[in-house]
């Protein structure tokens, strides 16, 4: 296992930040061959109108399409010939990137990188093509009912904002999509201000400053806007209720929560154990255990919170047979009142606590794991030393500030409720 005092710190993390704005993170791990490229983009869903959802997405993925140099067949024949991976993703305030290669062949792909994202080419018939495999996606979600239950809770708990609307745009929305609209999403929100590129491998700290600069350093683009702030954000006041019928399912699907805390939160942590307890630890924490384990009602029962720049959700998700919904959404919601009402043992919060803190260096095992920190680093603010806190941070939260949190977060009245499968007799 990783040593804490080898985690990435400030002794060893080398952050720079260009004159265009671009903010570069290098960690050298000399005994690898290879480097993975991880970052972000201030350009996300959040910059969309409901009528045009999707569009974010479709721009992102639209980029390796081609650039202006390069085409789409050449960017793979490229890729593929020094095995190498380059790729795109957006969620609501970010679209985020991340590559790999064998260190020799780091500038092909910070090339093909800084191509697509400075001047991608939109051909028309290649982004008709994506925009087929993206509606076929959305039907394929319409007969999930695990997605479905998914999509149908964010409308319900985020209405008038847009966490409640799907990032990949819907089956009303994505047809709508053109050309035009993804080159002039692309020409508004993608620039170098608040960018951040993270670089983990065989490159000293020179050298990979040295490689972004000279593919990103003469970046700018005078049309960036930043991204519009969130509108405020409406609690649910009691509970809502929605069931989406799927008549020919065998299954049904629960979800159920609220918004939760930002990352930024100073009680995130706090928030985030909880959850843990809730329904992570073992095998899915207490909702696992009641609900799977005690009582056999469900396939699968476990609880997550999606903190991020904004108040991402809180949610507990089960599938169950038709005729047990009722009685696992009671048995998730005994398990918010008792860990309400109730401060966690301190045997249990103990268990938690040394999960939480034997996964980080797990993750911290590949270039990948790291660069994904990085990245955290670098977007939530936490300072360079984080990894070295994060063991006492984790070890100094009490059964009081995680019934605290618990208290402030969850609620059994105030929440939303919503079943995707068959209706019920």
């Amino acid at each position: 296992m990783t040593d804490s005092h080898n985690y990435p710190s400030s002794a060893n993390i080398h952050r720079e930040t260009l004159p265009n704005g671009i903010t570069v993170l290098v960690y050298e791990r000399p005994g690898a061959q290879s480097v993975v490229i991880e970052g972000y983009l201030r350009a996300g869903a959040l910059a969309e109108t409901p009528e045009q959802g999707g569009l974010a997405n479709f721009t992102a993925v639209s980029l390796m399409r081609g650039s202006q140099q390069v085409s789409f067949d050449e960017i793979y024949e490229r890729l593929e010939s020094v095995g190498a991976e380059l790729g795109f993703s957006s969620g609501y305030h970010l679209t985020s990137f991340s590559a790999q290669s064998l260190a020799e062949d780091a500038d092909l792909v910070l090339h093909l990188l800084a191509d697509v994202v400075r001047q991608p080419a939109f051909p028309e018939p290649l982004l008709n093509q994506l925009k087929g495999q993206i509606i076929t996606g959305l039907q394929m979600r319409a007969n999930d009912t695990q997605q479905m239950a998914s999509e149908a809770f964010r409308q319900l708990i985020y209405p008038h904002h847009p966490y409640g609307r799907s990032q990949n745009g819907t089956l009303q929305t994505v047809p709508g999509l053109t050309t035009a609209d993804v080159q002039r999403f692309h020409t508004d929100f993608y620039g170098p201000r608040g960018m951040v590129i993270c670089l983990v491998g065989a490159l000293t700290p020179a050298q990979a400053v040295a490689k972004v600069s000279q593919v990103l350093g003469d970046w700018r683009s005078a049309s960036q806007q930043p991204m519009p702030t969130m509108p405020e954000l409406v609690l649910p006041d009691g509970r809502l209720h929605h069931h989406h019928v799927m008549p020919d399912k065998y299954q049904s699907d629960i979800a159920l929560g609220r918004p939760g805390p930002p990352r930024s939160a100073p009680d995130y942590l706090d928030a985030s154990l909880m959850n843990t307890v809730l329904g992570v630890f073992g095998m899915m924490g207490r909702i696992g255990k009641n609900v799977r384990e005690a009582q056999g009602l469900a396939y699968y029962a476990y609880s997550s919170l999606q903190g991020g720049l904004g108040p991402g959700a809180w949610s507990a998700a089960a599938g169950v047979s038709p005729d047990k919904v009722e009685q696992a959404i009671s048995s998730i919601v005994d398990e918010i009142a008792r860990i309400q009402n109730e401060p966690v043992p301190a045997a249990e919060l103990a268990d938690s606590q040394a999960y939480r803190i034997g996964s980080l260096p797990v993750g911290l095992e590949t270039n990948s794991g790291i660069a994904s920190v990085l990245s955290d680093m670098a977007l939530y603010d936490w300072g360079l030393d984080y990894l070295l806190e994060y063991p006492d941070l984790v070890r100094a939260i009490t059964p009081e500030r995680v019934q605290a949190a618990a208290q402030k977060y969850l609620s059994t009245e105030k929440l939303g409720i919503v079943v995707a499968g068959p209706k019920s007799e």
